[in-house]
Formats: structure tokens, sequence, C-alpha cells
């Protein structure tokens, strides 16, 4: 009789366990669509295109269309970066007319990523025009260290040949100083050290000041992003991964004046709060 029960609490379990599994991997799937749905990329950079996310035990699919070249990738990295995803398979197009696949307009999307990637740029009030690769920028700015910045971010993405950077420093932020020195604010800019994080102490614009909480995947995925479009980086072996705001860069650069220029670039991405490079010199 032992045996007899003893073999009946096994099949009991065995069935429980088969029951169970399926119900587990659905509650997963569902999550998974839920959590790339309410990620910021997904609700800030994506919210206007048409995507399509469907999870099987952890293989999500992706569908549908966007607006930018440069969004693929996002949505692909962001939900590639979600708890229990195993893999993503891309399928989504481009939508629009043949000149959405122009050059220039790969690059003008990419400029506005970039743009808007970075807490230290100003993206609302700036206006992308891209002809032959010569990027026009229009539109105001918080500071002259802010345009500087932004002239020197721009001339480092793929595909840009040149940069006019025609931005004006709003009247709100200029102080008596800069309105009657004029042009001598560009000089100030040099003193800055150009690095992200000296211009971050000037301008302020962080979002964390703002009181906006960004998710991991969204980082990692931001991050991502821009390592590859920038020509400095773009060749860059790297790894990213994103704790609670905190990026853990892997792999390796070439010299340490790369690691150190992957180190400025990911440290001025929205909700990043620190960068731990861990990258090896060739």
């Amino acid at each position: 009789m032992k045996a007899i029960h003893s073999a009946a609490l096994m099949a009991a379990a065995f069935a429980l366990l088969v029951i169970s599994v399926p119900v587990y991997a659905s509650n997963m799937d569902v999550g998974i669509e839920s959590s790339a749905r309410k990620s910021y990329v997904f609700k800030t950079y994506l919210k206007d295109d048409d995507i399509k996310i469907q999870s099987k035990d952890g293989a999500v699919t992706l569908t549908g269309t966007v607006a930018q070249e440069p969004h693929k990738a996002l949505a692909q990295e962001t939900v590639a970066s979600l708890p229990g995803v195993k893999s993503v398979d891309n399928r989504l197009e481009l939508k629009g007319e043949p000149g959405a696949r122009s050059a220039d307009a790969l690059v003008s999307a990419r400029v506005k990523l970039e743009l808007l990637s970075h807490r230290n740029l100003s993206a609302t009030k700036t206006d992308v025009q891209v002809k032959d690769g010569i990027v026009t920028l229009r539109g105001e700015a918080t500071s002259q260290a802010q345009i500087d910045l932004t002239t020197e971010y721009i001339r480092d993405v793929e595909g840009v040949k040149d940069v006019k950077n025609d931005m004006t420093v709003s009247e709100a932020h200029r102080t008596p100083a800069e309105k009657t020195m004029g042009e001598k604010a560009g000089d100030v800019g040099k003193k800055i050290g150009n690095t992200a994080g000296d211009v971050g102490k000037k301008i302020g614009n962080t979002a964390s000041d703002v009181g906006e909480w960004i998710d991991d995947a969204s980082i990692t995925a931001l991050v991502k992003a821009t390592l590859l479009y920038h020509r400095s980086t773009s060749a860059l072996n790297t790894k990213v991964e994103t704790i609670e705001g905190v990026v853990n860069l892997g792999g390796t650069a070439r010299n340490a004046s790369e690691k150190d220029l992957a180190t400025k670039f990911v440290q001025d991405v929205h909700g990043v709060k620190s960068v731990n490079n861990r990258m090896t010199i060739e």
C-alpha cells in the first residue's frame, strides 16, 4: 500500500509540475511584453512606432514598423536586456518613403537620437538639418558650454562630415557677463575640460534633477546605441550591463583614450548614475 501511495503522490506531483510550467511560462511572457511597453525607451523614443511584441517561453519576436532606422536597434536592445528574455527575433521594418532610407536621413536619425540620449545636450529646442553629411543645428542652449559639447558630440557621430552649429544661448540663461562679452563665451567653454561631467555641473540638466526614473533595460539600450553610433567607439568590443542605474562596461579597447572616451559618452546618458569601466586594453 505504501508503494502504491508513494507512486500516486509522485504522479500527482509530476502532473502538477507539467501544468504549472506552461502557466509560469505564460506569466513570464506576459511580464516581458508588459515590461517592454512600460520601459522608458518604448514610452519616450518608440511611442509613435507601430511595434508588436510577442514572447513565447522567453523567445521574443518584434514585428511592425518604425519611423527611423536606429529605433530598430533600440527596440531590440531594450527587450534583450529584460529579465527572462532568452532571444530576440527582430523583424521590424522601416516605414515611409524611399527617402527615409537615404544616407542623410540615417545621419539625421542618429543625430536626433544623440541629442535625446544625453542629459547635457539640448534636444527639445534644437532643429537638425542634414545635407550631404553636413549637419546644421539651430535652436537654443542653456550655455556656450552646452553648444560646444553638442558640436563635439555630433561631429563624432557616424556619417557626419561636418557640423555647422548655429545654436544660440537663450536670453533667460545668459549672465550679465555673457551678454556683454558675447563671443568670449567660446573661450570659457574650452576651459571646462571638454568632459561631460564638467559640463554637467555647469548645466545641471540631469534626468535625476527632474525626478525622472529610467529602467535599467532602457539605459543599457541607450548606452549601446551611443557607443555604436559614435565613430570613436563604434569599433569597440564592449559588453554593457546596468544594475540600478550603474553601468558596467566590459570588453576591450585599443588604447586608454578609447576607454576614457567610452566612459565619457556613457556617463552622460540619461539615467546613468555612475560608470564602472572594466574594459581591458588590447
